[in-house]
């Protein structure tokens, strides 16, 4: 009787680089698993921080005032605004939109309409003051300005990049001639303060039946 000892020699060899090439092929299939997994968690962790900012961060529209000089149409605008509670926001970044209707105006910030914390007596010192001025003075068409009323930590003092947070208070200055749009009686006014991340600010109003005073809180 003859043995075969190499034939069993070559089958159990044939067996462990199997065995091997599996435990590779497992090891590699864990790896890659495993840094999915990896990035798939960064991505998960990096929505949650932008959704949690969207959701946090934001901007709301405090009160809306008109200022209607000769008693038959509004001719300007002021926008108070503060942030929610959340991340800064950068006013240069922010959009102001509005609609009549029959129109619709996109606003962006002009540095050079910039005046930070005015003395005034009253809100109709906000439209026609002489040191507000600046505020109502634009470098293009389809601008807005900013007036500084309240920066405790001095984050709107950059012209260039105004910048809010909790606590603050500006107000945006809109030229209702300068766009076309002037407000007249009855006239609805829908619009948005649209930050650059989260929720936007919603403006909309119907003007009076008259306007019997120069100042009209319309928001």
């Amino acid at each position: 009787m003859k043995f075969f000892s190499s034939k069993k020699g070559a089958i159990g060899i044939g067996t462990l680089i199997i065995f091997i090439a599996l435990v590779l092929v497992a090891a590699i299939a864990a790896a890659v698993i495993i840094n999915t997994a990896a990035n798939l968690q960064q991505k998960a962790a990096r929505v949650g921080q932008e959704s949690t900012k969207q959701v946090a961060s934001g901007i709301q529209v405090v009160k809306v005032v008109g200022y209607a000089p000769n008693n038959n149409e509004i001719t300007k605008l002021l926008i108070f605004v503060s942030p929610n509670i959340g991340d800064e926001i950068d006013l240069s970044s922010t959009i102001v939109t509005l609609s009549n209707g029959e129109k619709k105006c996109s606003l962006v910030y002009d540095s050079a309409a910039y005046v930070n914390d005015p003395a005034i007596q009253g809100t109709e010192d906000l439209f026609n003051g002489d040191n507000v001025q600046t505020a109502w003075t634009y470098s293009g068409g389809d601008r807005f300005g900013v007036i500084i009323l309240q920066d405790a930590d001095g984050s709107c003092n950059d012209s260039a990049h105004p910048t809010i947070n909790f606590g603050d208070k500006v107000a945006l200055t809109v030229d209702l001639n300068a766009i076309g749009m002037p407000i007249k009686p009855r006239d609805l006014i829908e619009g948005e303060v649209i930050p650059e991340y989260g929720s936007p600010g919603i403006i909309e109003f119907y003007a009076p039946s008259t306007f019997n005073r120069r100042v009209i809180e319309l928001q």
